[in-house]
């Protein structure tokens, strides 16, 4: 799937079974807390501190997707092609990192 198949699809969803789009502020509310929920995995799963058992059992691609989500619907909402804007953020970090991180000792 595209990144331009997704925004597609996600808009699709909303119009078929969400009814309407949250407003932008409340989508960013949302993106923080699935960010957060994505971090909570990472800090206790790969991070220093100690998984609980109730958090054993959280999927972390679905978690991401989560994100990746909410993300697409504020792309949706503020006219954003994420395609377009992902090659332009390639290329800028390609130019401005190019020989950047070949410095870096393993």
């Amino acid at each position: 799937m595209t990144l331009a198949q997704a925004q597609q699809q996600v808009d699709e969803w909303i119009k078929t079974h969400g009814v309407r789009y949250f407003s932008e502020l409340t989508n960013t509310a949302i993106l923080t807390e699935e960010v957060g929920e994505v971090a909570r995995i990472m800090a206790r799963r790969y991070g220093d501190q100690s998984e609980k058992e109730s958090d054993k059992n959280k999927d972390l691609g679905d978690e991401m997707a989560d994100v990746l989500w909410v993300l697409i619907c504020l792309a949706n909402q503020t006219g954003i092609n994420l395609t377009e804007a992902f090659q332009k953020n390639l290329e800028k970090k390609t130019a401005r990192d190019k020989d950047r991180h070949h410095q870096i000792q393993s």
